[in-house]
């Protein structure tokens, strides 16, 4: 069996894996938000609802506000599921559509903005879709697509490829993720 190092030879070199360090640094902090927000009521305001028990799902349309402690999340549309093991799972979609909460034990809080927002209670993930943005205190991280598993503890940002309408293959023009790191300030 090959080893890590030979495998993928920039992997052990500091400069190359850094931007996937700060990525990894900025997004682990969904998994240090404030855990006493767990315990707050969750109010969800918008222009329509609608529940359907049978299913276990809501939905809510028309400038959506959740809260819960010092999680906000804003949306044009959320949809909540529960599962059959009583997980919750929701989308979020807006232009934009975005969560604020604050971390635990520092005052400073994360954020991520995107198109679509989905969350699975379940496997305790967080995808964030088109345009996406997550900023942590000072530091955002941007890519078309960022995902965080907060159960391992990876984060993973990534780029894709914008035709801007044309069907032309050669028009095609990769969007780069992108990684702005402040200093520390003492």
């Amino acid at each position: 069996m090959k080893s890590l190092r030979n495998s993928y030879p920039g992997l052990m070199n500091v400069k190359n894996s850094l931007p996937f360090l700060v990525v990894l640094l900025l997004l682990s902090t969904l998994s240090l938000a404030e855990k006493a927000d767990r315990d707050k009521p969750i109010e969800i305001e918008s222009d329509t609802m609608t529940m359907d028990d049978t299913k276990n799902v809501s939905i809510y349309t028309g400038d959506v506000i959740l809260t819960q402690g010092t999680l906000i999340i804003k949306a044009d549309e959320l949809i909540v599921r529960e599962d059959n093991q009583g997980f919750q799972h929701s989308t979020s979609t807006g232009n934009p559509t975005s969560f604020k909460q604050k971390r635990e034990g520092v005052e400073e809080y994360i954020e991520g903005i995107g198109q679509r927002i989905e969350y699975d209670g379940h496997m305790d993930k967080v995808h964030i879709y088109r345009n996406a943005i997550v900023k942590r205190g000072n530091d955002t991280v941007m890519g078309d697509y960022i995902i965080y598993d907060a159960n391992a503890e990876v984060a993973q940002a990534m780029s894709s490829k914008s035709n801007n309408g044309e069907a032309n293959d050669t028009s095609k023009k990769k969007i780069r993720t992108k990684a702005i790191i402040n200093p520390k300030k003492d």
